[in-house]
């Protein structure tokens, strides 16, 4: 007989801590027209320096389309500790330092887990593949469901049986799936453009 995970918790037991996700953070700033040379060498700087730090996955410069003035800045970290190192470090309140000259307005966003494999990168794949790994894994979840568990649940009314099988798959997408193919299938999810 196993000890329920709240019990175990309770008297101190260990207990097993969930897979770090990684986590993207983005910045719009609005530079000022006379300023944009001198922010384009700072952020190309701060992505030197954000990008020698440690779980750094990567980090980008997104230039402002026809008729605007705004940057984004994109940082990719493996975990919360790894982006918490970089945001509380010496070296970023220093570059946020120089940079309040430059621009007018600053937008910070973060992502973490399930939501950014459904935003788009910098350089996106095609969105078929993301839909076709999606479906794919959606149809193992559901197949092992049907096969070991549902026939157990015989008994169950029709709609708690459909809010297992809902709950089940949104949770092994978000927390064990989806992190696990995306890492796998990043080649193909996100080809190289030369």
């Amino acid at each position: 007989m196993s000890v329920p995970l709240r019990l175990r918790a309770r008297f101190g037991a260990d207990v097993p801590t969930p897979p770090a996700e990684p986590v993207t953070v983005t910045v719009a700033r609005v530079v000022r027209p006379d300023q944009r040379e001198a922010f384009e060498r700072w952020a190309e700087d701060v992505l030197e320096v954000a990008a020698g730090f440690a779980g750094n996955l990567g980090a980008s410069l997104l230039h402002p389309g026809p008729n605007s003035s705004e940057y984004h800045l994109v940082y990719r970290f493996e975990d919360d500790a790894s982006l918490a190192a970089w945001e509380r470090s010496p070296e970023r309140r220093s570059a946020l330092a120089h940079v309040e000259e430059m621009v007018d307005d600053a937008r910070y966003a973060r992502v973490a887990g399930l939501e950014s494999f459904f935003t788009r990168s910098a350089t996106p794949g095609p969105r078929w593949r993301l839909t076709l790994l999606t479906v794919a894994a959606v149809f193992a979840i559901t197949s092992l469901l049907q096969q070991f568990v549902m026939p157990h649940l015989g008994s169950w009314p029709l709609e708690l049986r459909l809010l297992l099988s809902a709950v089940v798959v949104v949770l092994l997408l978000s927390q064990v799936l989806m992190p696990a193919l995306t890492r796998l299938f990043a080649r193909w999810l996100h080809p190289a453009r030369d």
